[in-house]
């Protein structure tokens, strides 16, 4: 990784003035570039890209850079870069995040370390929260780059191979962060190499950087293939899960989500199925169906997680309360939430192919951010991505008004005095902003609203193909807005006219999110660019957050609270309580996360591996090589297995290696009766191993045979890998089970995952050895015929 600076652990104020110095030179340069002709300017594209191919660092090439991109873009798109723009794309040119608030036009600041990212000839790649975002910038931004001639691409969901590798060969490329990961995994599914769509990466900027690699990186991308569902057992399960009774048959922590079955439990599946020991391996599957039976029961709410339209089930994003078109759980688990709903279960989902979003944004070498709100997650930023946070100033003064919390007993009270406010600020013309965490909770909100014959735009994951839209006008006159808090992130919200002398748009949060970036992001939507505006969270101690997170503590408060006649809480702990309550869900999450990334490092390990040599099968350079290999190896695990660890080796042990070698290379193998050490086996059977390596020699300038060896190898190793991923699945499932025995189920699952992969492993040497020894025998023979 070629560092532009070096990384400072300063203080935010010490980095600053280090940026501010190259702004200064960047203005320097401004009359230079505004005396060149379009001509000149687009020339210093092609001498930039001279001099870094001579080896001049990027470092000393920044302030011309950005100079001509902010020159470009006055021209091309009327926008003249804000000094505070530079000092974001000098943070994004390091490898960091650039913190900027919401209408600090986050998206001009991209072009700049993009368009010097993009003189490296590798490829930029910039990543969006959906589609809409960046087709918006792709054509937008894109323009500067154009016109000083680099090309860009546009990467979505559901375009052909060839369109995809023009877009990825493109000096920039924007698209929506999973379909990057799911790229990367179909590539590596891929039969050829010429089908493959992307190339190495180089450098990628991350636009709500926050969402994209926190949010989202709880759940990872998976590539599933179809398989026929067992739908009768699916609902025998489903039936099943609506008799256990939590904490008598079951453990749920609603902390965490973990769902255990305890040993009443287990006595009852067994006695419904008439199984006498659930946990042996032939009742794997059986246990499989249950527990995602009892999770789909327990841990998916609809209306709120999931919703039922047209008798499917369609998942929601928790964060932007959109529903994930196409997305289905893996696993059986979407299954189980069909039989739940009684709606046609549809065919399985198995993982061919997987990753998290930690590892696979790991893979670039250099990696850069922007949001509004990512300071309260800095430690995991720099723990998990080696990124810093850097507070960037604003370009105005922020003149929003942060109104403290009001926190109300009950649900009802607290829907009430947002109905009033709301109505209250409405009579004036203020046009308000009503954030909720939930479908289920905005309309909730919309009831309370109509009984005071309110008119309101309702937005949620039923509506969203006028989100963007509907968002952008909340800041108008009149207007009152109730969406999911995360709802059109990125959209600009312009105030109407008047609408600033009547205070700007005021945001109401109706409920604390389990993260305080997305409270911040909520406030951000009002006072964009220095405009007025407010905002305010009214909650209530029946809120979602405090009942999972704070029983305890709200029953302890609850003896020493006191309320106004309106239900208002009047202490001043109360603050306290809710602050104190989103530090513990932040740390929960965190620790899930650190937990899964756990998990997923270990096959990361072990997928690294797989692709490695899957790629250089499709290489075809060495595959001869391979083989002679390969069945080195196999000779050796069959010697290896077939030996007693502890015991003298026996006439008996000498003659199952030999049926096996005999069977594994295809001729009679002889080993004296006599030997009895591991090293005069392997000195009897070296000659045999020579004789194989140059048989299979003979083969290695025969292009047709060399890839019929690739069309056996590549099936082999693709199918090795889909069930090495159902039994690591498998085992995950099963290692909470061993916490009960005191033992650590992370230790475990690495052990077990490592004598798994291995075991795996050495069964598909074995395989691509003897089929390959097969043929070529075969072949050989016709020859001979």
């Amino acid at each position: 990784m070629v560092m532009l600076f070096k990384r400072s652990t300063k203080p935010n104020t010490r980095q600053l003035k280090k940026y501010n110095r190259i702004v200064a030179s960047i203005n320097a340069l401004e009359a230079k570039y505004q005396a060149m002709s379009d001509g000149e300017l687009q020339q210093m594209t092609t001498i930039f890209k001279e001099q870094v191919n001579k080896g001049i660092k990027i470092e000393k090439i920044i302030p011309d850079a950005f100079a001509v991109v902010r020159e470009a873009s006055k021209r091309v798109l009327s926008m003249r870069h804000f000094d505070v723009q530079l000092l974001g794309g000098l943070v994004l040119a390091e490898g960091n995040i650039a913190e900027m608030p919401t209408g600090e036009g986050k998206t001009l600041v991209s072009s700049l370390s993009a368009y010097v990212r993009a003189l490296e000839g590798k490829g930029v790649h910039i990543i969006t929260v959906n589609e809409y975002l960046a087709k918006r910038d792709f054509d937008q931004i894109g323009q500067i780059h154009r016109f000083l001639g680099l090309t860009v691409g546009l990467n979505l969901p559901l375009m052909l191979s060839d369109e995809k590798q023009q877009a990825y060969q493109a000096d920039i490329t924007y698209g929506v962060g999973t379909e990057f990961g799911f790229d990367y995994l179909r590539d590596n599914m891929a039969p050829t190499l010429q089908e493959k769509v992307q190339r190495p990466y180089h450098y990628a900027i991350i636009d709500e950087v926050d969402s994209v690699l926190i949010d989202e990186a709880k759940t990872p991308l998976i590539v599933a293939g179809k398989m026929k569902a067992n739908a009768d057992l699916h609902k025998i399960a489903s039936m099943l899960a609506l008799r256990f009774v939590e904490d008598e048959d079951y453990e749920y922590d609603d902390e965490t989500k973990a769902t255990s079955l305890t040993d009443k439990g287990i006595e009852k599946v067994e006695k419904a199925f008439g199984v006498d020991n659930l946990y042996e391996l032939e009742h794997q599957t059986l246990y499989h169906y249950v527990i995602m039976a009892l999770r789909a029961r327990v841990m998916f709410i609809r209306d709120v997680d999931y919703i039922v339209k047209d008798d499917k089930i369609m998942l929601v994003d928790m964060f932007t309360g959109r529903t994930l078109d196409g997305r289905t759980l893996s696993d059986g688990l979407h299954q189980a939430l069909e039989a739940k709903e009684k709606v046609e279960i549809t065919e399985e989902n198995k993982a061919q192919a997987q990753i998290t979003i930690q590892n696979f944004f790991r893979m670039y070498p250099l990696l850069s951010g922007m949001t509004g709100t990512a300071k309260t997650q800095q430690t995991e930023f720099r723990e998990v991505y080696g990124m810093d946070v850097i507070e960037v100033p604003t370009n105005h003064p922020k003149a929003r008004v942060d109104l403290v919390d009001r926190v109300f007993q009950t649900t009802h009270q607290k829907y009430t005095i947002v109905a009033e406010e709301v109505a209250k600020r409405h009579q004036t013309g203020q046009p308000v902003l009503i954030g909720t965490t939930s479908i289920l909770q905005s309309e909730a909100v919309a009831t309370y609203l109509k009984e005071k014959e309110l008119n309101f735009q309702l937005l949620n994951a039923k509506s969203m193909n006028e989100e963007v839209y509907l968002i952008s006008q909340a800041g108008q006159l009149n207007q009152i807005t109730v969406a999911t808090n995360m709802a059109g992130r990125g959209t600009d919200i312009v105030l109407g006219d008047g609408v600033a002398e009547l205070g700007g748009l005021h945001v109401i949060g109706t409920e604390k999110h389990e993260n305080r970036r997305i409270d911040n992001q909520l406030r951000g939507r009002s006072g964009r660019q220095g405009d007025p505006g407010s905002s305010q969270f009214i909650i209530a101690l029946e809120d979602d957050m405090f009942k999972r997170f704070a029983k305890e503590d709200v029953e302890k408060f609850e003896k020493k609270m006191k309320t106004d006649k309106f239900g208002e809480i009047t202490n001043k702990e109360i603050h306290e309580l809710t602050e104190r309550t989103q530090r513990i869900v932040e740390g929960s999450h965190f620790s899930m996360r650190e937990y899964n990334l756990k998990l997923d490092d270990v096959i990361n390990e072990q997928r690294k591996i797989v692709y490695d040599l899957r790629n250089r099968v499709l290489a075809g350079n060495e595959n001869f090589e391979l083989v002679q290999s390969m069945v080195r190896d196999a000779a050796d695990y069959v010697i290896s297995e077939t030996l007693p660890e502890h015991e003298d080796i026996q006439l008996i042990h000498l003659a199952a290696i030999k049926q096996d070698l005999q069977q594994l290379l295809g001729e009679t193998i002889n080993i004296p009766d006599q030997l009895s050490k591991r090293k005069e086996i392997d000195l009897a059977i070296e000659p045999y191993l020579e004789s194989i390596s140059s048989f299979i020699a003979l083969s290695q300038n025969d292009e047709k045979v060399n890839r019929t060896v690739q069309l056996v190898m590549q099936p082999q190793i693709d199918s090795m890998w889909v069930k090495h991923l159902e039994s690591m699945a498998h085992l995950k499932e099963g290692i909470g089970l061993r916490s009960y025995q005191q033992e650590d189920p992370m230790r475990i699952y690495q052990k077990e995952g490592l004598e798994l992969f291995a075991m795996n492993f050495q069964n598909l040497r074995y395989l691509i050895a003897s089929e390959i020894l097969g043929f070529l025998r075969n072949l050989a023979n016709q020859e001979k015929g």
